[in-house]
Order: C-alpha cells, then sequence, then structure tokens
C-alpha cells in the first residue's frame, strides 16, 4: 500500500526543471511559433529550435543570427546556452531570438506546477527585457 501511495504522488508531483519540449508564442502577437526542446549538459541548460510554423521551417536558414549561427538551419538551432540553476529559477546564460538576431541574457522560471516556462530576455538588468510563456509538450 505504501508503494501504490508513493507511486501517485510521483506521478503526479510537478516537473521540475525547465528540461524538456515547450511550445513557444509571440510575446507581441501571442501565436504560437514553434517549438524548443530543453536538455541538461553537465549542469548547464541548453535549448534548441525542434518545430517551426512558418511553411518553409525544414529548409529556412537564420539570417540574421550572429556569428557562427548566420545561415544556420534553423531546425536545431542552439537558441538557449549558459542557463544553470540559481535558486527558484535559472540564469546566467543566453537566449538568442532568431527573428531579429539578437542575443539575450535569460531567466527561466516554472509556473503551472511546471507545466508553463516564463522566458525572460533582458539587456543589462531584468527590468529592461520583455517575457514569454512557453506551454509544455507531454
Amino acid at each position: 500500500m505504501l508503494m501504490l501511495f508513493s507511486f501517485e504522488v510521483t506521478a503526479q508531483s510537478p516537473h521540475e526543471t525547465p528540461v524538456g519540449r515547450w511550445r513557444t508564442f509571440s510575446d507581441v502577437t501571442g501565436k504560437e511559433n514553434g517549438a524548443v526542446e530543453i536538455v541538461a549538459n553537465n549542469g548547464e541548460l541548453l535549448g534548441r529550435v525542434i518545430a517551426g510554423t512558418k511553411p518553409n521551417f525544414e529548409t529556412e536558414l537564420c539570417d540574421k543570427c550572429p556569428g557562427e549561427r548566420h545561415n544556420k538551419p534553423m531546425k536545431g538551432l542552439l537558441v538557449i546556452s549558459g542557463v544553470r540553476r540559481k535558486g527558484e529559477e535559472w540564469g546566467g546564460g543566453e537566449i538568442l531570438d532568431p527573428d531579429i538576431g539578437k542575443v539575450y541574457r535569460v531567466k527561466l522560471r516554472l509556473a503551472d506546477n511546471g507545466n508553463k516556462l516564463l522566458v525572460r530576455g533582458y539587456l543589462g538588468i531584468s527590468l529592461l527585457g520583455r517575457t514569454q510563456t512557453w506551454v509544455r509538450i507531454e
């Protein structure tokens, strides 16, 4: 009986990290614009684009991306890097907005029992930025 109770608690427990697949939404239009998969690598979170909503997503290149990501395929593009846990949130890394080619500092915070991810990209201090809400893909 105790094992069954433990299983039920585990099965209903919230997601505790941003690791997983996320549907992404534009903070300007509110429309879905793709999906990102976040993985953990030696304590660092990395996020790559796994889906897009544009008809040419499979062949689209990031022509606005800076540096080594310039003209790389959107599918598989590294958009989150260097992020580590800092208390109740994750930060210290960067996020790339491939639509405009800008790189921002980033903070990630789970919401709604781990089913939503608040992604805050900013310059300098966190107050100077914008937040997107991503939804976990089960």
